[in-house]
């Protein structure tokens, strides 16, 4: 196990802070999903380390630290992690808009496993559309988060 093991959950632990940091109701819904860039990060850039369950113990934190309903972000954040997994060898390879692009998609993804789930259970938001907003504003900060994340794995040796 490598030395710098704490950097990752560290990691995580700041993207839950960012998610349980207060916004004004009229731009809550456009929070981007701090926890899934950063599970994407990680499994994009050590899938031999993390994966399916590192995705299910982080949508379970953002579950119980937002009160959303048991599992709702966990099952859209490993169905998205599983897809990344599937494609992290071409998505290492993508320039950084391109894979962007390939995030906002898996964030939708995720965001519509959420939507759904939320639904069934009859706690659907009034216009669930503008929930889908937010994984498109991952179009500006997976540059950023990615740029920082690889920085930081690079600086203490994360493999």
């Amino acid at each position: 196990m490598n030395a710098r093991w704490w950097l990752v959950p560290a990691t995580v632990a700041i993207a839950l802070m960012l998610v349980m940091m207060p916004l004004p109701e009229s731009v809550e819904p456009l929070r981007p999903d701090w926890v899934a860039l950063v599970v994407l990060y990680w499994v994009i850039a050590v899938p031999q380390r993390f994966g399916l369950v590192f995705a299910f113990v982080a949508g379970l934190l953002v579950d119980v630290s937002s009160g959303a309903m048991l599992g709702q972000n966990a099952l859209g954040l490993v169905l998205a992690v599983a897809i990344a997994q599937r494609l992290h060898q071409r998505l290492r390879l993508f320039p950084l808009a391109q894979q962007a692009l390939v995030v906002v998609v898996l964030l939708l993804l995720k965001q519509i496993v959420v939507l759904w789930s939320s639904g069934v259970a009859g706690r659907a938001p009034g216009e669930a559309w503008i929930y889908l907003a937010a994984p498109v504003l991952a179009l500006v900060f997976w540059p950023i988060a990615f740029v920082i994340l690889r920085g930081l794995r690079r600086r203490f040796g994360v493999t």
